[in-house]
């Protein structure tokens, strides 16, 4: 195995994956290699891979936000709830995505001035979003949206692509760049990987954690309200268990729940693999329960998969020599020379090498003759 093969060895694991399910699917439908089939895959999960691209960086960075698909449908409500009692709904629009933005602010602040970690912050922000959300639309379905707005979420905008995945292009190029070339992604990582040197380096990590939140809400707003448009309706079990979805696609990619590590070339294959393989039992007619558990095994084998690279030692690697010791080293261990009992004596022993050393060695004591003290 090279070098440049073990350094990107997950790659190389997933794109074999992919091949691998796309190999099957085509053996299996006739329909798949369509370009409808193709734009279908995307447009069904797009909301979903929107929040993705941000989330990677919220994880490499060490943090994570459980509230994406609560703040989804929050900003969904807030946009039928301003349209439903006769605002403007551009003006909704752009309300539910400031509120969307404040929350993330909130969780930022919170993270970073209370101390508090995100995973308990996210998560009531998981409950309490949602449940505001259905304090907007109640048990209502909410739609009669304008036409252009109907047009946005379902209509093609560029070739066959509907606005939604044609955002979703751009922010994963974007997101990209960001991660793997620029001065703000080796932050992300080094904040991930220790926080307190990248203080010490001078990265302000507490703006960037807040940066970060902030960003994950509004994208999670953008696909909230993207979410409603292709669907021409708001409830308020809209998104439901959308953020471990999103999530479990990270951590496919190879990104590190731990934060500091990942590619986003890898969290690409990851998600190209999971709407694969959700299309291709789409295409044979399981039922959405199977595929999300299809997905968590897929989960579980990545995970022991990631373990059992992480243990395979590099080919040539060799250990590392010990140093050798430095005998003025007091910490250094003491080699044995079998007088150690004179160990108490060493101070009033040291001067006696000075006054002994005219005379013949068979005068000097034999426990003194042995002594590591006597250094003539």
């Amino acid at each position: 195995m090279t070098r440049w093969l073990w350094d990107r060895s997950w790659l190389v694991l997933l794109a074999g994956f992919l091949v691998a399910s796309t190999v099957y699917n085509v053996a299996s439908s006739d329909g798949y290699l369509t370009v409808a089939n193709f734009v279908n895959l995307f447009e069904l999960s797009v909301e979903r891979i929107i929040v993705v691209v941000v989330m990677t960086s919220v994880i490499v960075a060490g943090e994570i936000d459980l509230s994406v698909g609560s703040v989804m449908v929050f900003a969904a409500a807030v946009v039928a709830s301003i349209h439903e009692n006769g605002g403007p709904f551009l003006v909704a629009i752009l309300v539910a995505l400031v509120a969307a933005a404040t929350v993330g602010l909130v969780h930022g602040l919170v993270v970073t001035r209370l101390g508090i970690p995100s995973l308990v912050v996210t998560l009531a922000g998981l409950i309490g979003w949602r449940g505001a959300a259905r304090v907007l639309v109640e048990d209502r379905s909410i739609g009669d949206f304008p036409s252009w707005f109907d047009t946005l979420g379902q209509e093609e905008l560029v070739g066959p692509l509907p606005a939604s995945v044609v955002l979703f292009l751009v922010m994963l190029a974007v997101g990209g760049v960001v991660l793997g070339r620029s001065r703000l992604g080796r932050h992300l990582y080094t904040i991930g990987d220790n926080a307190e040197v990248a203080r010490f380096a001078g990265v302000a990590v507490d703006r960037v954690r807040v940066g970060l939140f902030v960003a994950s809400s509004l994208s999670a707003g953008v696909a909230g309200i993207l979410f409603a448009a292709r669907l021409g309706s708001v409830r308020g079990d809209m998104a439901y268990g959308y953020e471990l979805e999103i999530i479990t696609v990270v951590l496919l990619g190879g990104v590190s729940i731990f934060g500091g590590s990942g590619r986003m070339a890898g969290v690409a294959l990851a998600i190209l693999i999971v709407l694969n393989v959700r299309n291709g039992l789409g295409l044979a007619n399981i039922d959405g329960s199977t595929q999300t558990g299809v997905i968590g095994v897929i989960l579980i084998a990545s995970v022991v998969a990631q373990r059992a690279l992480s243990h395979i030692d590099r080919p040539g690697a060799t250990a590392e020599p010990e140093p050798p010791e430095d005998p003025a080293d007091p910490a250094a261990p003491e080699e044995a020379t079998g007088a150690e009992w004179l160990s108490p004596y060493r101070t009033w022993l040291s001067p006696y090498p000075m006054w002994l050393s005219p005379y013949p060695m068979w005068l000097i004591p034999y426990p003194m003759r042995s002594s590591p003290y006597l250094t003539w």
